[in-house]
């Protein structure tokens, strides 16, 4: 399988899909980036999801860990990612189709609308478990996104389940897997019939504080250590 960009009926589709975790490389977050674009120049509402069982793993590890250079180019695709997100001029959707490891929960983060699957599920910030102190451009972003409580529970790297993921604000509401793909179709439905010129100036302003800061972060000065 291979990520996929599709543009129908003026509705971008966005899935990630790597027939594995769908671990975010350069690569593949390029390709996020890219889509969105695409995506932004056509004037479409963009829906993001993963694979069943998996949105995503997070950062590719092997090369977060690998030549500084490496590791620098693959957070700033991470910024730049985070950053289409929340500059988007029209609704981005993003459905959570399992678990949701940092990189994929920023990508939730930054959107407008989150869906998730109900399961068996983790989703959250778990940097420091595997020897990462998070980013400051991630910070950022979940300042301005998370509750009090989930914003202290980043340090020490808990994961949450879709239902408490839902309290803790990476998610606005958890679906049964059978019924995922009907309510995100229901979801983009009604986000189409939005004024666009009215959301687009309210998004836009919403969104200044965080991509200010997102910007004013920059990438780690320090490499980031993984594994």
């Amino acid at each position: 399988m291979a990520h996929s960009f599709t543009l129908t009926n003026s509705v971008a589709r966005i899935t990630l899909d790597d027939g594995k975790v769908n671990a975010l490389s350069s690569e593949a977050l390029g390709f996020i980036t890219a889509s969105l674009a695409e995506a932004s120049a056509s004037g479409a509402p963009t829906l993001l999801s993963g694979r069943p069982g998996i949105f995503s793993a997070g950062f590719d590890l092997k090369e977060l860990g690998g030549e500084s250079a490496q590791a620098r180019s693959l957070l700033q695709a991470g910024v730049d990612a985070i950053l289409a997100i929340l500059r988007h001029p029209r609704p981005v959707l993003t459905v959570c189709t399992g678990h949701a490891y940092p990189m994929g929960a920023f990508l939730m983060l930054a959107s407008d609308l989150r869906l998730a699957a109900d399961g068996p599920f983790r989703i959250g910030l778990n940097e420091t478990a595997i020897n990462m102190a998070v980013p400051e451009f991630a910070l950022a972003l979940a300042r301005s996104r998370l509750e009090a409580a989930a914003r202290t529970n980043i340090s020490v790297a808990r994961m949450f389940t879709p239902q408490d993921a839902s309290q803790a604000g990476y998610v606005d509401m958890v679906v049964s897997p059978d019924q995922l793909g009907e309510r995100a179709e229901a979801e983009m439905e009604a986000l189409c019939n939005l004024n666009m010129a009215a959301f687009a100036d309210t998004k836009a302003r919403l969104n200044a504080g965080v991509i200010r800061d997102v910007l004013a972060a920059g990438l780690p000065r320090q490499r980031v250590e993984a594994g």
